[in-house]
């Protein structure tokens, strides 16, 4: 549907218009849909299946049920600076080493993931604004991340729907 891929395009838009702080940008954004978007459902089922991690086969139909998922993202975010403790660590620069985790690598400074949190959070009202159901996903980020579908650090999935009811919050 055109009007979603519109509204998707506009929310990336949104995602990297966002304040970040001290001005330096580190979102990525992507839209996924058509048979990438089958691939991440399927992905994400056989991921929760095989991991034996809960409710990503839940997440993964909703995913198979979207229109589109946007992906919002931070690549390579360096540290602000502010030596504030936030991140756990005394000094930004212990943050250096990054290391890569099961889904995610880190760590990320606190600030600019408060950055992709603005970032997301403008995305989403974009959406609402539209009338366009969605909901924030850990595990679809997770899984297009996986996928290769973008290339983040982290990552953060929003699909969307336009159905007589909300797809992401009227579950069985």
């Amino acid at each position: 549907m055109k009007a979603i891929k519109m509204v998707a395009d506009l929310m990336c838009i949104a995602a990297r218009t966002a304040p970040k702080a001290v001005g330096k940008d580190f979102i990525v954004t992507r839209v996924v849909e058509g048979d990438a978007l089958s691939n991440l459902a399927e992905y994400m089922i056989e991921y929760g299946e095989s991991s034996g991690r809960k409710n990503y086969d839940r997440d993964g139909e909703n995913i198979a049920a979207s229109s589109a998922c946007v992906l919002i993202g931070l690549k390579n975010a360096e540290a602000l600076g502010l030596n504030c403790g936030a991140c756990g660590y005394d000094k930004c620069i212990d943050l250096s080493q990054l290391r890569s985790g099961p889904e995610f690598e880190g760590p990320v400074c606190t600030w600019r993931s408060v950055d992709m949190g603005i970032a997301v959070g403008s995305a989403v009202k974009v959406a609402s604004m539209h009338n366009i159901d969605n909901r924030i996903m850990y595990r679809a980020g997770m899984a297009a991340k996986k996928l290769g579908f973008i290339d983040a650090d982290i990552a953060i999935g929003i699909p969307l729907s336009v159905t007589g009811k909300n797809i992401y919050f009227d579950r069985g």
